[in-house]
């Protein structure tokens, strides 16, 4: 009879694997949306102030993930937009000034992973997976070590209490529900 081995641990599959806490470099990541204006358009835009830190396990599946972003620091490219954005139209930083990501956990999803995890947006919880793509490992110039990552979701920004709708002449509304959220993450490892 065959011996049967057990399968490798989720380390094995990802070249230079580093076990450790990692911290978002915001020269090199972005956190960025985009949701359909006019039922015409995409609007895109970005959050320039975050805090992300990654806790990589020996066990990949047992690593997790921490984001805190800064709604004030919404950038569309357009002062007026972004202005209303944050107003209690839409985000109402006064009352809500950040959002948050805390992941429950992560399994493999096809060739890629999936993280699980808590978004708070304007005061509301809910669950919201990220498809994640692990792009790699490995040092830097300066005798240090890192990490990049991407990932996508979509939330729908009713099921956060924003629904804030202007409809449009002849249906549809200005602002689309479902926004569309991506992250690339380079990490360094901390000392």
């Amino acid at each position: 009879m065959e011996e049967v081995m057990p399968p490798a641990p989720a380390t094995v599959q990802i070249p230079g694997y580093l076990a450790g806490t990692w911290k978002a470099d915001p020269v090199h990541s972005e956190i960025a949306f985009t949701v359909r204006h006019l039922m015409i358009s995409k609007t895109r835009g970005r959050f320039t102030g975050y805090d992300v830190t990654i806790v990589t396990s020996e066990d990949l599946l047992g690593s997790s993930v921490a984001v805190t972003i800064d709604l004030a620091s919404i950038d569309t490219g357009s002062d007026i937009r972004d202005n209303h954005l944050r107003s209690a139209d839409y985000l109402e930083i006064g009352t809500y000034p950040t959002m948050s990501y805390r992941s429950t956990g992560i399994r493999q999803a096809g060739d890629g992973w999936a993280i699980d995890g808590e978004l708070t947006l304007h005061g509301v919880t809910r669950q919201v997976p990220l498809a994640v793509e692990v792009n790699g490992f490995g040092p830097d110039q300066w005798g240090g070590q890192r990490a990049g990552f991407s990932a996508t979701a979509e939330i729908n920004r009713r099921d956060f209490g924003i629904d804030m709708s202007a409809p449009m002449e002849g249906g549809g509304v200005v602002v689309g529900d479902k926004v569309s959220i991506s992250l690339e993450i380079q990490a360094v490892l901390q000392k």
